[in-house]
């Protein structure tokens, strides 16, 4: 354990995600802002939070809220000015904060300048800078993938006489990384925010950037005769060596952290992606919040999970960094639902489902990740019909609901469970109007519950979700099991109960967390021991655990 106690800030901190666009608005139009990030940093402060990671800043049509990017090197107006962010990362400086850019290098918005010049003929500069091929001889597309937000994942460009290629939006053509111009000038992106003074980057859909030599059908997995394009182009062997040549020209000898977006990484595969001989300091792999989704990112076919899956995963996960790479513990970000909902059963109380998954987040071996609201116990939200939401990728999956003889009824109920907007809604600060996010009609409706659920109500109360995060965050920091520990699954077979320990030598904790939504036995072995933070102290049983009960033990 010796080498394990030194470990690097990024490895001892907190990370707070942010999405600029419903974080606050110091403008009144309605869109957060970088200022109203600047005006927040204290608040950041006192949760623990060591480093911000926003989601993309740049300029943007706004097809995909930002991931379809029109410019690398530039700060999106609506957010503000490159002073403006200049300033944030000075302040958060201050206060001992890092800022963590979002890099989608997967591919752009067609309304980049690289694209309007590639789709302008089949004889210029930047011809092969993304992804064409000619159409079938029946004059249909290439092959028979489906993009991730539904439909053909092949655009017909008419100025070119051929398809492109976009593993999301039509509005987000695939870069060719083939290409070696390509890969020089998005290096020469990244380099310029560290330039800035950026702490790190997290690098969005990376394991889509390396495409198979030859292009050709896949068996269809829907009525529509689609494959879905995920399983045809994902982790495509070679894709290493792009991402070592990655981490060459831009990580290498950087006081920062890197963290991946890595859908279909498999834990035994961790090795060659994180750690010594690895690419990136973290990966995010989604085993765990994946449970509902064996069949792929088909969200009308939800399967059911068990308690004894879940730890599988999550421990399958400790078990893969342990001895090399470093883990990146999270169960909500903005392309998820909120953890409450996803991972309780119906009739959990929210509140308590909060603390109990907020336990797990930060007594893991790991850089917890908190995303904005978490630490509120925010919900999702389930809005009547499809137009109210503005995330494609629920549009794309309500339409392939029906399309698959699903009722409109049965497609909303997929929506209101898998939709992106429920993390996207505005940031509740207060119970006042548009809960304090904005002055001006916002973006996205904020959620119904914001009179109870927001910043400022639960900084009054001392049992809030607010501050068993906070004072999570303050024991977690004081505790070097909880950074430097071993990490150990206990009960592996319970359904109920979720329990582990971390030890540094002869030091351990254990964590004891109620899934369930009923009073069960607490096992044997961990009654009579010291209770270092609970959650029922007022109706705590010592040989009992009441539903969704959390005890950390000596």
């Amino acid at each position: 354990m010796a080498a394990e106690k030194n470990l690097k800030w990024w490895q001892k901190t907190i990370v707070y995600q942010i999405y600029p666009k419903s974080f606050s608005d110091t403008t009144g139009d309605g869109v957060g802002d970088l200022n109203g990030i600047t005006a927040h940093l204290d608040y950041l402060k006192k949760l623990g939070v060591g480093a911000i990671w926003l989601t993309p800043i740049y300029p943007s049509p706004g097809v995909d809220n930002g991931y379809d990017i029109s410019d690398y090197v530039e700060i999106d107006p609506a957010y503000g000015t490159m002073a403006d962010f200049e300033n944030l990362i000075a302040e958060a400086d201050k206060r001992k904060i890092k800022i963590v850019m979002d890099l989608v290098y997967n591919h752009s918005s067609d309304k980049h300048a690289w694209f309007l010049e590639s789709k302008s003929g089949r004889k210029n500069p930047k011809a092969d800078w993304y992804i064409w091929r000619d159409a079938k001889n029946d004059g249909s597309p290439p092959t028979n993938w489906r993009s991730i937000f539904g439909g053909s994942a092949w655009e017909w460009c008419e100025e070119r006489g051929q398809f492109y290629l976009h593993t999301f939006a039509k509005e987000q053509p695939d870069l060719n990384w083939e290409n070696p111009a390509v890969r020089q000038a998005l290096y020469d992106a990244a380099n310029f925010w560290l330039d800035k003074g950026v702490g790190g980057f997290r690098i969005d859909a990376i394991t889509y950037i390396k495409k198979p030599a030859i292009f050709s059908d896949g068996a269809p997995d829907g009525k529509d005769g689609l494959t879905n394009i995920h399983f045809m182009t994902a982790n495509t062997k070679g894709i290493l060596d792009f991402l070592h040549e990655f981490k060459e020209k831009v990580f290498a000898g950087r006081d920062i952290f890197t963290v991946g977006e890595a859908n279909g990484v498999a834990a035994d595969e961790l090795n060659q992606w994180v750690g010594k001989n690895g690419v990136f300091d973290m990966l995010f792999e989604f085993s765990h919040v994946n449970l509902s989704l064996k069949d792929g990112e088909i969200w009308c076919r939800p399967t059911e999970w068990k308690l004894t899956e879940l730890k599988k995963v999550l421990s399958d996960s400790q078990a893969a960094t342990k001895n090399n790479g470093w883990y990146p513990i999270f169960f909500e970000n903005h392309d998820h639902p909120r953890c409450v909902n996803h991972f309780f059963a119906k009739d959990a109380e929210p509140d308590k489902a909060a603390k109990a998954m907020a336990a797990i987040l930060l007594t893991l071996r790991g850089t917890p990740f908190i995303y904005e609201g978490q630490e509120l116990g925010c919900t999702n939200v389930a809005w009547d019909s499809i137009e109210q939401y503005d995330d494609i990728s629920s549009h794309g999956q309500y339409d392939f609901a029906l399309e698959e003889g699903f009722s409109a009824a049965e497609a909303m109920e997929f929506v209101h469970f898998f939709s992106r907007d429920n993390a996207r809604t505005p940031m509740q600060w207060n119970g006042k109007k548009n809960a304090g996010f904005s002055t001006g009609k916002t973006w996205l409706p904020v959620n119904d519950n914001y009179k109870i659920i927001n910043v400022e109500a639960e900084e009054k109360n001392s049992k809030s979700v607010l501050a068993w995060y906070r004072k999570l965050a303050k024991f977690r920091s004081e505790r070097e099991e909880l950074t430097a520990g071993d990490y150990e699954l206990l009960l592996p077979d319970d359904e109920n109960i979720f329990a582990f320990s971390r030890g540094v030598d002869d030091k351990k904790i254990i964590t004891v967390v109620n899934f369930s939504t009923k009073k069960i036995s607490l096992p044997e072995d961990f009654c009579g021991r010291k209770i270092l933070l609970d959650t029922e102290s007022k109706n705590r049983e010592e040989k009992f655990l009441q539903p969704l009960e959390v005890r950390i033990l000596e």
